[in-house]
Parts: structure tokens; C-alpha cells; sequence
């Protein structure tokens, strides 16, 4: 089609290139995972094998753009992947960066699936997809506190489903109790209702589930407190 006289078209495409000297942090979330979870029997309050899936298949993007990933945090269905300030990857623009990183997770997601669900079959009416965005952040200030509330966020997220669950697994109570139960509680006392109804002490959970993955440019997989190895984990950035 080069030279033809169709390709004026090209002028009606644009291209928004993100603001330079500034963090790029680009996000990924399963869309619509509750109906994905439950059609394939996911273990509540959390599944170790999704989880896995979902960090090896992080892992893998970080190891392909390491020179310009500086590190990613993953809790549930999502992951956050950090950018150098000085990273020129496919020049910056938005639509690239989003679409692609999207595109490498999902597709790492789908082809590793039977590793860590051997026997159940991925079905075509029922495949995983994920959103993606890019958001700037102008300092590695802010960078930080960004990763804080990622890791803040899985706290809070996972003590309320172990409750949750636990409610209603070993308890017997119904969502609708479980739910009622925890109202207006705070995270002291749903740990307090953890231990008392259902002998379970919240500390003793899988780090994993508690903290979060972070992968690092050489891709290892730490669950660790985010929060007090913050200034470690950018040293150098």
C-alpha cells in the first residue's frame, strides 16, 4: 500500500506520546475476573495456583523489558509495572505501551495456564482478558507512595476475604452474615474474629497472600512489607 493513492489516510491516525522526564507506571487488571474465577473453580478466599500464574506471567514481561522495568507489584487479578523516568520504550507513546504490555501479559497468561492448571482446560467461550493504562507520575516521591497503596491495598483486600470466607466455609454463615458480621469492623477486629471464630491466626497466612508479588529487574519474586524496604527497592532510580 505504500505510495498508493489510499494513504492519506495515515494523517487521520494520532499518536499521544507521554510526558518525558517523568515515572510511567502501566497497570493491568483482569476485566470481568469474578465471572472468570468462578466458572473455573478458583479457591476462595485465594488461589495459590492463579496467583502463581499470575506472577510468572509478570515475570516474563519484566525480564523481556528489564532495561526499562524497574520493578512490578501484583496482588489478585492485577499488576503494576514501574518505568524509569528516562525509559524511551516504543518511543513513549501511550497506545504502544498499553496495548503491548497488555497484549505480552495475556498472551504469557494464556500459554502458561496448563502449567499451573494442568486439569482444566482453558475453554474459547471463557479466556482471560485484561485492561492496561499508563499513568505518570512526576517523582520518585510519589512513585513510592503509589507502590505503598498497591501494598496497602492487598492488606486490606485480603484480611477482609480470609474473614470473609472463613465466615462462611468453616462458620457456616451465609455472604449475607458474613457480610453483616464484618460491617464497620476495623482490621484489629477482623483478625480478632479470625482467631476467636475460626482458629485462624492471620499472621501465620501465606506471605503471598498478605503482601503481594514484587518482581525485580533480575526477576525474582518476593511477597515482603513494601513499605519498610521502599527506599531499597529504588535505590539507584
Amino acid at each position: 500500500m505504500a505510495n498508493s493513492r489510499f494513504e492519506y489516510v495515515r494523517q487521520f491516525e494520532t499518536h499521544d506520546k507521554l510526558l518525558s522526564d517523568c515515572y510511567i507506571v502501566i497497570r493491568i487488571d483482569g476485566k470481568k475476573f469474578h465471572e472468570f474465577s468462578k466458572y473455573y473453580e478458583f479457591r476462595k478466599p485465594n488461589d495459590e495456583r492463579a496467583l502463581k500464574l499470575m506472577n510468572a506471567s509478570a515475570k516474563n514481561v519484566v525480564l523481556k523489558y528489564k532495561n526499562d522495568i524497574i520493578l512490578a507489584f501484583g496482588e489478585s487479578d492485577e499488576y503494576s509495572f514501574i518505568l524509569k523516568r528516562d525509559s524511551t520504550l516504543f518511543n513513549r507513546r501511550k497506545d504502544k505501551l498499553a496495548t503491548l504490555i497488555g497484549s505480552l501479559f495475556t498472551t504469557n497468561y494464556v500459554f502458561l495456564w496448563d502449567k499451573f492448571f494442568p486439569d482444566t482446560p482453558l475453554n474459547v467461550k471463557h479466556l482471560p482478558y485484561f485492561d492496561s493504562r499508563c499513568v505518570l507520575y512526576p517523582n520518585l516521591s510519589i512513585v513510592k507512595d503509589y507502590l505503598s497503596w498497591r501494598y496497602v491495598d492487598t492488606h486490606i483486600n485480603n484480611l477482609y476475604n480470609t474473614v470473609f470466607w472463613q465466615l462462611i466455609q468453616v462458620c457456616g454463615m451465609t455472604p449475607q452474615e458474613a457480610e453483616k458480621k464484618l460491617c464497620g469492623t476495623l482490621s484489629s477486629d477482623k483478625q480478632e474474629i479470625l482467631f476467636k471464630d475460626c482458629g485462624i491466626n492471620y499472621n501465620n497466612e501465606p506471605e503471598m497472600f498478605k503482601k503481594g508479588s514484587l518482581i525485580t529487574r533480575k526477576g525474582e519474586i518476593l511477597h515482603i512489607d513494601v513499605i519498610k524496604k521502599i527506599d531499597e527497592l529504588f535505590e539507584g532510580f
